[in-house]
């Protein structure tokens, strides 16, 4: 994969042809950033023969098309890079502020993980098993 982000500096024509240098280099996936208007996302992978990839940030420059769109368009990968930190971080203050301020959960149970998700996804069954089998106390 290779990245430009000449774009942003020297301008959409500099950051496509940079790409095309990478393509002939051997690159086998293009990523164009900081594209910031629907034309030149559309243009794009219509420069080369090459898969792209996308990145879209909320809250960035980057129409926030659907992934559908974007592979309509030629993405082969779209990134929302961020969302699951950002969701996460709106999460937490959520349950923090409702902590300091009502001093309990209740009310906003919608918003935390049952405890059996979270042993499951932390994976606790797996690791007594190996604690057991290795010697520790589970």
């Amino acid at each position: 994969m290779a990245r430009t982000d000449a774009c942003a500096i020297d301008g959409y024509e500099a950051a496509i042809e940079r790409a095309g240098l990478y393509a002939e280099a051997g690159a086998d996936i293009l990523f164009v950033e900081a594209l910031t208007r629907e034309t030149e996302l559309r243009d794009a992978p219509t420069r080369n023969r090459l898969p792209h990839l996308v990145n879209v940030v909320h809250g960035g420059k980057t129409p926030p098309l659907t992934a559908s769109q974007f592979g309509v368009m030629g993405y082969a990968l779209v990134l929302y890079a961020n969302a699951a930190l950002q969701a996460a971080i709106a999460g937490m203050q959520t349950v923090l502020t409702a902590l300091r301020d009502q001093g309990v959960l209740s009310g906003i149970e919608d918003h935390l993980a049952t405890f059996d998700e979270r042993q499951r996804l932390v994976r606790t069954a797996e690791w007594d098993a190996l604690s057991i089998k290795y010697g520790g106390a589970a």
